[in-house]
């Protein structure tokens, strides 16, 4: 057991973004095609975050040409190269499962004043 602990604990990114549900966020996703890797972003909502050690997740929600995306990211996952917060939001949920069933400018979040 204590051989799992330190070989997750090895695994685990040692500088985490400071980011909370209901912030927009880019996030820079590593993306390998063939023998080249490029990095793709994917900005929108974070919607929920869970925790858990190395099994640590953030699930980031847009609309693309009027339909929902919603991505679950692995926080300590080696294909997250970055994540930079574009918004801070005011919200008093942890989980916003709420904005799926909400269209236009009634599914924003409002925005922090900090």
């Amino acid at each position: 057991m204590d051989a799992l602990k330190q070989i997750s604990q090895s695994c685990m990114k040692s500088e985490l973004p400071e980011f909370e549900v209901g912030d927009t966020v880019k996030v820079m996703v590593k993306i390998k095609e063939g023998n080249r890797e490029r990095l793709q972003a994917f900005e929108g909502t974070v919607i929920a975050k869970k925790n858990g050690g190395i099994a640590e997740t953030f699930t980031v929600r847009r609309l693309s040409h009027g339909c929902g995306v919603e991505r679950v990211f692995p926080m300590h996952s080696p294909n997250v190269a970055e994540v930079t917060v574009t918004r801070r939001g005011k919200v008093r949920r942890s989980k916003l499962y709420y904005l799926r069933d909400r269209v236009g400018k009634a599914a924003k979040v409002k925005s922090q004043i900090r």
